[in-house]
């Protein structure tokens, strides 16, 4: 019997170090190369998984097992009889195994009919968000997967270490050892100078914020925000003038204007925890679910999701949040320039008559399956947009802080004219139905007669709209559509536009508003401009780096003066929003963005090189947009946008 257990010990022993010796999983990685306009590797399929079929069309999802030391976004793709495929992917867990199961739908077929184009190309899942760029078509004849990245920030890596299919989904799994979000909503996963690791640390900068004295100098700003160097005729409301080859915006006190505006401004922003219960692991801690219960029963935002935003405020003020909040809100907005509440902002804080502000309008008849047209058709749609319109202006129509309202944003049916159609022609009975069958008959049905409909349904929705808005409120600004960019809007899109609004609107994100861009809207619209959205972000906090890309905090800073300021210079361009005020959710928004795109991190601290540009971009926008003044010249490093990127593959 003993030396029966003696050989029992040393083979339990002889297995131990088999186990430890065995060796580790194979892996398939990917070094990027920062010094590459794109830095990527292929592989073949059949490496990495020997049983995965060529031919997919009975599955629904493929599944993979990797890690990326990056936030930043990366193109995957495979390689099929009918050329390259791939996706936009975004990370929320960098530096951690992770499984993410991607529907192949998003590979083989158009996104679904959405009303505007976030909502349309952006989908979340729990370990990261999918962007739906790139090709379309059968997945027959895989053979490779393909990753890659635009200008690769600090030489990441990625590793691969399963790929396989499933006809159900089997949802997405997080497997790092430690959780990926800690206690103040930060990133776990990623060290950033400047980092809170206590609440000490953080009480004491919050109060030093708290302690500071701003005045307001140095940007010579009447009680509305306009400059005092200059004043015209007075109306109480804002309007816009031209003054000699220059537009402007006027406040109701007759002082010349630009809207510097930012988006999403509210108290106890970013951090929200989507389907905290799906995504085990994942948190160190969340929110006290008493504190969301507090906030809901106040109708505050009306959500009862966790929030680090609203427990570090919670934090900082206790319970005088929110109301010191939004005090340090126009605290923050005096010191750094800003005199405009932009779009998507709380209506508590535009409220409280601080800031002009502006508003989107609500429930015009703007339809999801309609890709954000409306059904004009419809014998009720008249007095539907009248009966809504009069109980939403009602707050508004007297108030001299309101500049104007939107009437909608980034509608996706631009440029997609003949499938809109097709999702008519084959979607439910109903008058736009009837009207579009009647239409083609009679002129045809050719791309052309397909597009000269949704233009002359779009007419209609806008003349009727502006109509009914004027009558309700004849005092603030129609500021019209936030289109998702202008550089190739049709002509004719414009001279509709220019029939009906006081102000061409667009969103742009590029390194600079092209001023060949600018000055045909200009000359065909013939209207003043507002840019609704744009900025720059990085993957230094653990978060995607935003549609426009630099190399670090810093060099967010630059690329703000840079853009700010040559949008100004240009003679139509009367106002901005930047979006937005706070970063965007660290494990994504509803639609899986989670962009470093804000003034101010989850921590309620302010991206010190942020908004020091914005300061000094302030202080001179009346010059600059005068021609007095030339402007920032300092482009930022590295910058890149979210276009697709050019089919180029360094292996």
């Amino acid at each position: 019997m003993k030396n029966y257990m003696k050989a029992l010990l040393w083979a339990v022993l002889a297995m131990s170090l088999f186990a430890r010796c065995k060796p580790a999983e194979q892996t398939f990685k990917v070094q990027f190369d920062s010094t590459k306009e794109v830095s990527g590797k292929k592989f073949a399929l059949k490496d990495i998984n020997p049983e995965l079929p060529a031919d997919w069309d009975g599955y629904k999802f493929v599944v993979l097992e990797y890690k990326i030391t990056t936030a930043q976004r990366f193109q995957l793709g495979f390689t099929t009889d009918n050329g390259y495929n791939e996706l936009r992917i975004m990370s929320y867990v960098p530096n951690a195994w992770n499984k993410l199961a991607i529907p192949l739908k998003y590979f083989t077929e158009l996104p679904d009919a959405a009303v505007d184009l976030a909502a349309t190309f952006n989908h979340a899942r729990y370990m990261g968000w999918i962007n739906l760029g790139g090709n379309r078509g059968p997945l027959q004849g895989v053979d490779s997967i393909g990753i890659r990245i635009r200008k690769p920030i600090n030489n990441p890596t990625v590793e691969i270490r399963s790929i396989a299919l499933a006809t159900e989904d089997p949802g997405d799994l997080y497997m790092g050892e430690v959780p990926a979000v800690d206690e103040f909503g930060q990133s776990n996963l990623v060290e950033y100078a400047g980092k809170v690791h206590s609440l000490e640390q953080l009480k004491k900068e919050w109060e030093a914020e708290d302690n500071e004295v701003v005045t307001t100098d140095a940007y010579n700003y009447s009680k509305f925000g306009g400059y005092k160097q200059q004043q015209v005729k007075a109306t109480g409301f804002f309007r816009t003038e031209k003054i000699g080859d220059r537009w402007w915006f006027v406040d109701p006190e007759g002082y010349l204007f630009l809207s510097v505006g930012v988006d999403c401004v509210s108290p106890g922003g970013g951090g929200v925890v989507r389907d905290a219960e799906k995504r085990n692991g994942m948190y160190k801690e969340l929110p006290p679910a008493e504190l969301m219960e507090k906030f809901a029963n106040r109708n505050y935002r009306g959500s009862r999701s966790a929030s680090f935003g609203f427990w570090n405020q919670y934090r900082r003020y206790g319970d005088e949040f929110p109301e010191k909040s939004k005090e340090l809100i126009f605290k923050r907005m005096d010191k750094w320039g800003l005199n405009t509440i932009a779009n998507w902002s709380s209506g508590e804080v535009m409220n409280m008559n601080r800031k002009a502000f502006l508003v989107p309008l609500h429930n015009i008849g703007i339809e999801r399956d309609l890709m954000g047209l409306c059904d004009v058709y419809d014998p009720s749609f008249e007095s539907n947009v009248d009966k809504s319109l009069t109980e939403f202006v009602s707050g508004y129509k007297d108030n001299p802080w309101l500049i104007g309202y939107f009437i909608g944003n980034e509608p996706a049916w631009l440029d997609e004219e003949p499938r809109l159609c097709s999702l008519i022609l084959e979607g439910k009975d109903r008058p736009i139905k009837e009207a579009l069958k009647k239409h083609l008959q009679e002129k045809g049905d050719t791309p052309e007669s397909r597009k000269e409909f949704v233009f002359s349904t779009f007419r209609t929705f806008l003349t009727t709209t502006n109509r009914i808005l004027k009558k309700h409120d004849p005092h603030h600004l129609n500021l019209g559509i936030r289109f998702g960019n202008i550089l190739e809007l049709d002509e004719e899109i414009l001279k509709i536009c220019g029939e009906s609004f006081d102000v061409l609107s667009f969103n742009c994100y590029d390194l600079v508003p092209n001023p060949v861009m600018l000055d045909r809207a200009l000359k065909v619209a013939k209207l003043p401009m507002i840019i609704g959205e744009y900025h720059f972000g990085t993957v230094d906090r653990g978060m995607a780096q935003s549609l426009w890309q630099v190399d670090s905090q810093e060099q967010r800073g630059v690329a703000y003066r840079y853009y700010t300021e040559h949008a100004y210079a240009h003679p139509g361009l009367i106002g901005t929003g930047y979006f937005q005020w706070c970063d965007q959710d660290l494990t994504g928004r509803n639609d899986g963005e989670n962009y470093n795109c804000g003034l101010i991190d989850v921590t309620d601290r302010p991206y010190k090189e942020q908004v020091e540009a914005m300061m000094e971009t302030a202080k001179g926008l009346y010059e600059i947009h005068s021609g007095t003044k030339q402007p920032f010249d300092r482009k930022p490093e590295n910058a890149r946008g979210h276009e697709a990127i050019p089919d180029l593959w360094n292996e």
